[in-house]
């Protein structure tokens, strides 16, 4: 290992030991309880909140994925992603917010979301719960596995080292670090997380667009590769055996191809993924006070708009800087370490490493946690021992934990697998299972505990059958599954609702109750 190398490695052992600080001066309040463990006991404040859900939320995809997306094909596809972010962040924090931390109470003090969808209709048979439990399960597992990736890439890129080795060394410190400290370490290290990873966008943008000679030269060294900057258009890199083509020291370009009306809502659909992120939602049931969601909100959306911005500008100056040096969509997601460790000095080049490091701990830490609450507290405690104690629980939890992450490596395995496309499956499928429910179960009385059953099975299996069977036939067919997939969702919930008996007068007095304390605020 040379001293460059020991250096960056020296920037993130600094970084890492801080978040285990972290962990471990949490883990005494965290273990007292379950409620602590997996929300807090409710008691995060605007600022934790905001944060540590947009970090929780962006992962290693952030730093890795978008950037990458922009090297490899250009400015559309990762600017009407990040446009569809950011919009959907806003609307989550505008309309959801106050009123599922509301109603989070209301429905029996629900503590996660298979239990606040499982109280909201009273249930008695727990078939709501065990639905959302598993499809948390399943798609957290992907997701898990997307952030596994990046630790992988991130350390073997940076050492040298057999990418298998490193994303299991990866993934032995985020489980311990997820087992010692709960939901409190986890949002406390998140916050500290989404600063790391904004400064180290920001640093990297500005030392590529200098490197570079500036912005006019950025855009002037992209411009004329046909497509690149277009917005309704997209670079279609030439492949030779799977590699793109080089000529005379250029990467080979084909003619640019088409980004009509159906791609840009494709992209723009990735916004309604945020009203079923469990990690997101589980921040409005956490806070300690509902009237601070305001600010969370804003704070939230001016986080959300520079980081993808800057993400996405950071793409286009590594094409810029460097048009030859990635030429795999897998590989292009190393731009962001490429322009680190190449522009950097090796210190400031760990600190900003830590940067991808902080994104994949802040989510990976958080999909652990809620996958393991949804089994050891809604499916083990719910279903299977309902007088468990809080010890056997947080027992079954830690278990859990194993488990999935075990799962996680698996799917993680390959080396060549893609943050991108990971991220934009499990995105689809939490948006569509349980976004739809979301809403309508916040904000239509009339909804039924069939419909709601109807709608998140709908909606997780549509994700399954567009993106294996349908999405591969191109044409109309090729939009982005998550779109498809919550409408039809949307369809089963109203039609089966109408089809059903109304809600028991029970439902509907929480419902109003809810409803009730809204009006009353607004005047």
């Amino acid at each position: 290992m040379d001293g460059s190398t020991l250096r960056i490695l020296i920037a993130m052992c600094i970084y890492m030991a801080a978040v285990i600080c972290i962990g471990l001066s949490f883990a005494r309040k965290a273990n007292k309880n379950s409620e602590n463990y997996f929300l807090g006991g409710r008691g995060l404040g605007p600022w934790i909140a905001a944060m540590s859900a947009e970090a929780s939320d962006m992962s290693g995809w952030l730093l890795m994925g978008l950037p990458g997306v922009a090297y490899w094909c250009g400015l559309a596809d990762a600017a009407w992603t990040a446009i569809g972010l950011a919009a959907g962040t806003y609307l989550n924090w505008l309309i959801v917010s106050k009123r599922l931390r509301r109603y989070s109470v209301q429905a029996g003090n629900a503590i996660t979301l298979p239990d606040f969808f499982s109280n909201r209709f009273h249930e008695k048979k727990k078939v709501i719960m065990t639905v959302s439990a598993l499809f948390i399960l399943i798609f957290f597992t992907v997701y898990a596995a997307s952030c596994l990736v990046t630790c992988g890439k991130l350390f073997s890129v940076l050492f040298h080292a057999p990418y298998v080795s490193m994303m299991m060394l990866g993934a032995v410190f985020v489980l311990i670090y997820t087992i010692l400290g709960g939901f409190l370490a986890e949002s406390a290290s998140d916050f500290m997380q989404a600063i790391v990873m904004v400064a180290a966008l920001i640093v990297i943008v500005c030392a590529g667009t200098a490197a570079a000679g500036g912005l006019n030269a950025v855009l002037e060294n992209v411009g004329d590769i046909p497509g690149f900057l277009a917005f309704f258009g997209i670079a279609s890199p030439t492949l030779e055996n799977g590699v793109q083509a080089v000529s005379g020291g250029r990467p080979v370009f084909g003619a640019a191809g088409s980004y009509g009306p159906l791609s840009v809502i494709s992209t723009l659909a990735w916004g309604l993924g945020y009203f079923g992120m469990p990690q997101v939602l589980l921040r409005f049931m956490a806070i300690r006070d509902q009237r601070e969601l305001t600010k969370s909100r804003r704070i939230a959306t001016v986080w959300v708009v520079i980081s993808l911005s800057v993400s996405v500008f950071i793409g286009i100056a590594g094409r810029a800087l460097y048009p030859t040096a990635l030429t795999t969509a897998a590989e292009a997601e190393n731009v962001f370490i490429l322009l680190a460790t190449n522009l950097l000095p090796p210190l400031l080049a760990g600190f900003v490493m830590a940067g991808i490091l902080a994104a994949t701990i802040s989510s990976s830490d958080s999909y652990l946690l809620i996958a393991a609450s949804a089994l050891a507290k809604n499916i083990y405690q719910g279903l299977l021992k309902k007088d468990a104690s809080d010890r056997q629980v947080m027992a079954v939890s830690r278990v859990t934990l194993l488990l999935i992450t075990l799962a996680a490596i698996c799917i993680a395995l390959d080396e060549n697998s893609v943050i991108f496309t990971l991220v934009s499956f499990a995105w689809a499928g939490f948006g569509a299972t349980f976004g739809p429910l979301l809403l309508f179960s916040l904000f239509w009385r009339r909804t039924t505990r069939a419909g709601a059953i109807a709608g998140m099975a709908g909606g997780g299996c549509m994700v399954f059958v567009w993106k294996l069977a349908l999405r591969p036939l191109g044409g109309i067919f090729g939009i982005y599954e998550l779109l498809p997939a919550f409408l039809f969702s949307c369809i089963c919930i109203v039609a089966v609702s109408l089809l059903t008996r109304t809600p028991d007068a029970e439902i509907r007095a929480d419902f109003d109750a809810v409803r009730t304390a809204d009006a009353a605020r607004v005047q």
